[in-house]
């Protein structure tokens, strides 16, 4: 076994897939930097800036269920391929916005792109790993992700500091074509796809998972935690930019806290997981400790005079950083390590729960559905709740509904038993 675990990063056609999850993750970090800056370019309000989550998911929302089907029974290697192009178009889209309205509908197209990437390359690591190891494939898919997301949160900041859009773009749309590159000639013609497709994630399917109890706590839990999570994604390079003045750079700074603690843990956690079983405990611990990070970050208010400045120098420029830096910067370093605790063990738990019916793409839809439910109404419903009270009280609603998920998803998910236990038994 532990040769086969060293061999992980070593299979070309492992390392093409993760090169696509680098490309995502690095186009969506860098974006939610331009987002905070177009934010403040606009002078827009709490609302349209919940629009700008909204746009986003709302697409997702309409073509997950479609889309995770299509995986089941077709060529995932193509919708991989597509998820790339698109996200290319997106950078470009990107780079001559002008207007709010502009802004909202790149959003839109790249809400498609991202999950073309996310659900096919999800489903395919989850099918072609061992059995055995399948949280480890998966953490280690989720922690190049996560690395690429600080190479996002650092050189796209530094990008758009010093070399503004268009080149930022450029470079992200580089780092995309790459990625295609390897998917065309290292991953095999059709991964993880169905050859009947009356027998995988048609309704009938969908209607077997959602029998499942244990799949019902997951979907209450994701839909509480999507509200929550996105409030902070979205919000907090919003926060640093607008009310504290923060550069690109410095925002990035704050985001890459959570990439880095969430990179160096995702890993170590994903061999304990399996280790140890009770993937529902590190799901709760988790979110428990994420809810505690978003109720830290208001408290940036009080850092004047309280917590020093920084000045720093990174190659030839000069970085000043306001006290509320380094609370914003420790409360989502608080979020990377809560996400490294619940992630690999969701994403594990939902496999299994597929693998039960052969739909595993089917049940990573439901998954990614129910977020997206919650990423349509989150974003708009905090933005909204932030301009008509505070910030206090915006992210404290998002760390009250985290809290309140995890309550529920503990109680409920060991109520109903596996259903290979019960065949077993059976037999």
């Amino acid at each position: 076994m532990s040769e086969q675990s060293g061999s992980i990063w070593r299979d070309p056609e492992y390392l093409a897939l993760t090169g696509t999850a680098f490309a995502r993750a690095q186009a969506y970090s860098t974006l939610a930097i331009s987002l905070a800056l177009y934010a403040d370019l606009f002078g827009t309000t709490g609302t349209v800036e919940g629009l700008f989550g909204t746009a986003f998911a709302a697409v997702q929302l309409l073509i997950v269920l479609p889309l995770g089907r299509a995986v089941d029974t077709g060529n995932a290697k193509r919708y991989l391929l597509a998820g790339l192009v698109v996200n290319v178009f997106v950078f470009v889209g990107f780079a001559m916005v002008s207007t709010v309205e502009h802004v909202i509908a790149m959003r839109m197209l790249q809400g498609l792109g991202s999950s073309l990437l996310w659900i096919t390359g999800t489903t395919v690591v989850g099918e072609i790993s061992p059995v055995d190891e399948r949280s480890r494939w998966l953490a280690g898919y989720n922690q190049v992700g996560s690395l690429s997301s600080l190479a996002g949160d650092l050189v796209g900041g530094l990008l758009l500091t010093t070399a503004g859009f268009v080149v930022t773009y450029g470079v992200l749309s580089g780092v995309t074509v790459l990625a295609g590159v390897a998917v065309l000639l290292y991953v095999r013609r059709n991964p993880g796809g169905k050859a009947d497709p009356e027998e995988t994630t048609g309704f009938e399917t969908l209607r077997d998972l959602l029998g499942r109890q244990a799949i019902r706590s997951l979907l209450v839990f994701r839909l509480a935690f999507s509200v929550g999570k996105m409030a902070v994604l979205l919000f907090l390079p919003i926060y640093a930019r607008t009310e504290f003045g923060m550069s690109a750079l410095a925002v990035g700074g704050i985001l890459a806290g959570g990439k880095l603690t969430k990179t160096l843990t995702q890993g170590v956690v994903g061999e304990y997981t399996d280790r140890l079983g009770r993937k529902e405990l590190f799901v709760f611990v988790g979110a428990a400790l994420y809810a505690l990070g978003a109720a830290l970050i208001p408290l940036a208010e009080f850092a004047a005079g309280t917590v020093p400045g920084l000045n720093l120098d990174v190659w030839t420029l000069a970085v000043a950083l306001p006290p509320a830096f380094v609370v914003l910067f420790a409360a989502f370093a608080v979020c990377g390590v809560a996400d490294s605790l619940r992630l690999p063990a969701s994403m594990a738990l939902f496999v299994e729960e597929g693998e039960h019916f052969d739909a595993v793409a089917g049940s990573m839809s439901l998954r990614s559905l129910v977020w997206k439910v919650g990423q349509v109404v989150g974003p708009l419903t905090i933005g909204v709740l932030w301009d008509a009270t505070d910030v206090f009280t915006a992210f404290g609603a998002a760390a009250a509904l985290i809290a309140v998920g995890s309550l529920a998803f503990i109680v409920l998910y060991e109520a109903e038993p596996d259903p290979a236990a019960v065949g077993a038994s059976c037999d």
